[in-house]
């Protein structure tokens, strides 16, 4: 299996997976083309909670605000996982996630066609020939190993007796707002302010009325800011990257 991911849209991942299967014949999955574009450290908290998932595969990302520069191109070997992608954070949390220790390799990027497209021209192919290798990738000679890559670890909550101080890490297509705060901050409350705004800490959606907000625990484990049958992200006024301040009430 190689997965695919990528801010491309449509219909850009259409040729990523031609390249790659004029090179082989494994599966392919996509995992979304629908990161925000050019949202690094966004696009990383989704590889890191999307691709554990998925059985030992290949794993190709690109969210790449870099291409056509100096910036270079990342394999990592995570446990039976293989990543795929630019060397600028990118693929670092999942790697972390998907294996206590992990091999890095810098890859030859070739002469590519494009300066414009990598996903097409570097990334794809090289996904496809680090998949059907029976080479080890220590020995590969495309592949050269580093200490480590460029790095992106996800901001940390403070939370004290005061109230939790954190971070927006993502919206999805919901609007439902993830933050960084831990899931346990809601236990024993029955409501919370979120940046002042007095709302309910509850378990479910359907525990307040459709359009009214909530605080609620989402499946990643995170306190999440959103609204039964509407949009938390406007009701809040929260995007991701955003400062959130959490208080007990």
């Amino acid at each position: 299996m190689i997965t695919l991911a990528s801010d491309f849209g449509s219909p850009y991942p259409a040729a990523m997976k031609g390249v790659i299967l004029q090179q082989s014949d494994a599966r392919l999955v996509d995992v979304s083309h629908d990161f925000r574009r050019g949202a690094v450290r966004e696009s990383a908290f989704w590889l890191r909670e999307l691709l554990p998932t998925f059985p030992p595969a290949t794993h190709l990302a690109v969210v790449d605000p870099g291409v056509g520069t100096d910036r270079d191109v990342l394999v990592a070997r995570a446990g039976d996982h293989t990543l795929v992608g630019p060397d600028n954070g990118l693929l670092v949390p999942a790697a972390r996630r998907l294996a206590d220790d992990v091999d890095w390799f810098h890859a030859d990027a070739g002469d590519p066609a494009s300066s414009t497209f990598h996903g097409r021209d570097v990334f794809a192919p090289l996904a496809a020939t680090v998949h059907d290798t029976t080479v080890p990738l220590d020995d590969h000679e495309r592949l050269t190993p580093i200490d480590e890559p460029v790095d992106c670890r996800l901001p940390e909550a403070v939370v004290d007796d005061d109230g939790a101080r954190g971070w927006v890490l993502a919206v999805d297509d919901f609007g439902n707002v993830v933050t960084n705060v831990p899931g346990d901050f809601l236990d024993g409350r029955d409501a919370i302010r979120v940046n002042g705004e007095r709302v309910p800490a509850v378990e479910t959606f359907g525990a307040v009325d459709p359009g009214s907000p909530l605080a609620v625990i989402g499946s990643h484990g995170y306190v999440e800011c959103d609204v039964n049958d509407g949009r938390g992200d406007e009701w809040f006024g929260l995007s991701p990257g955003n400062d959130v301040h959490l208080d007990p009430v």
